[in-house]
């Protein structure tokens, strides 16, 4: 009897060990997904999709300075005002606004707002410059983000909306948060 019960001691404290050592795991790796989602982001133009109807989203690269990629670290950026020009056969990223660091070195003057190069394959920027032109589109930053270690910015493609489409738009939210209200309540 005796026996028996140091035996099924020793299985219930391997088993609570396994249980703790697994359920530990998971939340580390919860932990570790979390902080990745979170630190991808760098700024984001919420306006955008509430002011222009986006057909496409493209991905892009930034060429940055020193100082502005370590801003960028720092989370000193503005998206708002920024456009994407297209001017002889290149895309530039215009009215951006990367804050400089109070650290900057003394022999470089930041200019905050420096029209930026966009870098982008040859038949996407072919084909962005087709859309613009005889289209009437416009490209409009939407959000900038770490990826691999390197900044990029996702640009979209799209047209303006007039005032009647916006209120449009904040109708059908209204009504999806209210209607995500009411099956709450409804479930419980």
């Amino acid at each position: 009897m005796n026996s028996v019960l140091k035996i099924s001691c020793l299985q219930l404290q391997l088993l609570t060990f396994l249980f703790i050592s697994t359920y530990t795991k998971t939340l580390i790796m919860k932990k570790r997904s979390i902080k990745k989602d979170k630190g991808s982001q760098i700024a984001a133009n919420k306006k955008a999709r509430f002011d222009y109807q986006i057909q496409e989203v493209l991905e892009a690269g930034l060429v940055l300075e020193g100082w502005e990629v370590k801003s960028l670290r720092d989370g000193r950026s503005q998206l708002k005002e920024g456009y994407v020009n297209l001017k002889n056969g290149e895309a530039w990223l215009v009215g951006v606004n990367i804050s400089p660091l109070k650290t900057v070195s003394t022999h470089i003057k930041p200019d905050p707002v420096r029209p930026r190069k966009l870098l982008l394959h040859r038949n996407e920027l072919d084909r962005l410059i087709g859309s613009v032109e005889r289209k009437g589109f416009s490209l409009i930053p939407l959000k900038l983000f770490w990826k691999r270690g390197n900044v990029k910015i996702e640009i979209g493609l799209g047209k303006g909306k007039q005032k009647h489409d916006k209120r449009q738009s904040q109708k059908e939210k209204d009504w999806s948060k209210q209607k995500s209200k009411m099956i709450k309540s409804f479930n419980q």
